[in-house]
């Protein structure tokens, strides 16, 4: 676990916003990711009869949708223990393997940070 207050100010703002996300919505997953201008992305869980996206791959799409070029960093708020490899590809895709994601429980406590990679 990672304190919250040890992060840096910019990577804490997503874990935030993405908290603020998944409880604004009544949804499982918030997500919000931070593009090579410093803009952030954010975005719930989708859960349609046709469309189904977590909320990690709906922040990289509304990133990609608004022009951003690259991802500095994402933040996930989940009760899963771990990311889904399309979700890392997702961030993979637009940043690089080596685009941290940072892995938050429901109180925004980071529990882990893994890269895209």
């Amino acid at each position: 676990m990672t304190d919250s207050s040890a992060l840096d100010p910019e990577d804490r703002k997503i874990v935030t916003l993405a908290r603020s996300a998944r409880a604004r919505n009544g949804v499982p997953e918030g997500a919000a990711v931070r593009d090579e201008t410093g803009r952030t992305y954010v975005a719930g869980t989708v859960s349609l009869d046709s469309l189904r996206l977590s909320a990690l791959r709906t922040a990289v799409a509304m990133a990609v949708a608004s022009g951003a070029r690259s991802l500095e960093a994402a933040a996930v708020v989940t009760e899963a223990e771990s990311l889904p490899e399309e979700d890392r590809a997702a961030v993979r895709d637009l940043g690089s393997a080596q685009t941290p994601v940072l892995l938050a429980g429901l109180d925004g406590t980071v529990r882990s940070t893994v890269t895209a990679g």
